[in-house]
């Protein structure tokens, strides 16, 4: 595959990484805030922000030849103002989402303290929003980096900087489901997987964040994929526990609001395919 396929390839898996980020930020806020009744007006913000999140990740313009105008010969930017202002957008939501979660918990007797952390406003929540705005800008860079011929390095450089972040990522959301299952006391088997599984390929992509030249290709993919289907599976179980609570989904009105959050696996799917994005710019560099 051509460098400018493998770059297209990886802006196209960023984009899907960014609106999917988006999309469970937008259900889980959707719930949660409708749970706290909208009481801060603020609380509409992420809604608005990650609905607009996921179209922009999903009607990303094309960085391929036959995309662009014929009527112009000089080079397409790879993404409109509007398109920007959404990234932008995004980030700044999910910062000031982060801001207001963090004021939540100190706020309450206790402050950092368990049962703060376990029934306060959740952390993970507005950095996946941050993390979803990072993608989307990402999937523009690399277009933007392929019209300008890139180097080798430069295309190193920005795999190995997206797979750090993304490493990052998929500890945070390691940590944020290894403090919402210890709160259920691990009393399914499966519960242990989302803190086993995703930190080896956080690990993986890590080391080729830090050296591109690692020889773990193969099996960091291989581990993402793995994640991957684990965020998927994850929303199958997840189900089957709304409907272990009373009432089962004849009572989704209130099991799908006090039983376990339906969005929060796929963010392992969104991060995992952002790490596969960030291998590919990486290979093509080693490849050149």
């Amino acid at each position: 595959m051509k460098t400018a396929d493998r770059s297209e390839e990886a802006a196209r898996q960023l984009d899907i990484s960014s609106a999917l980020l988006a999309l469970a930020v937008l259900c889980d806020s959707a719930i949660e805030h409708y749970r706290g009744s909208f009481h801060n007006k603020a609380m509409y913000a992420p809604l608005v922000t990650s609905a607009a999140a996921v179209c922009a990740g999903l009607l990303s313009p094309s960085s391929r030849p036959e995309s662009r105008p014929l009527s112009s010969s000089r080079p397409q930017p790879s993404s409109s103002k509007a398109h920007t202002a959404v990234q932008l957008l995004t980030a700044g939501v999910g910062c000031a989402g982060l801001a207001f979660h963090f004021y939540n918990v100190f706020k309450r007797p206790g402050k950092l303290s368990w049962l703060n952390l376990f029934y306060a406003a959740p952390i993970g929540a507005p950095a996946a929003l941050v993390l979803s705005g990072l993608m989307s800008r990402s999937a523009s860079q690399v277009r933007n980096c392929e019209r300008a011929a890139p180097t080798a390095t430069t295309t190193s450089t920005l795999g190995r900087r997206i797979a750090g972040v993304t490493a990052v990522g998929l500890l945070g959301t390691v940590g944020e489901a290894a403090l919402f299952h210890f709160r259920g006391a691990y009393q399914n088997p499966a519960m242990v997987l989302p803190v086993t599984l995703p930190p080896v390929g956080g690990i993986l992509l890590g080391s080729a964040a830090l050296s591109p030249k690692t020889r773990w290709y193969s099996l960091t993919r291989w581990w993402l994929r793995l994640t991957a289907f684990l965020g998927i599976a994850g929303v199958g179980f997840h189900t089957y526990g709304v409907a272990r609570c009373m009432g089962g989904w004849r009572n989704w009105a209130q099991n799908v609001l006090n039983g376990p959050p339906l969005p929060a696996p796929p963010s392992f799917t969104a991060l995992a395919i952002a790490g596969l994005a960030a291998l590919t710019l990486i290979e093509a560099a080693n490849d050149e």
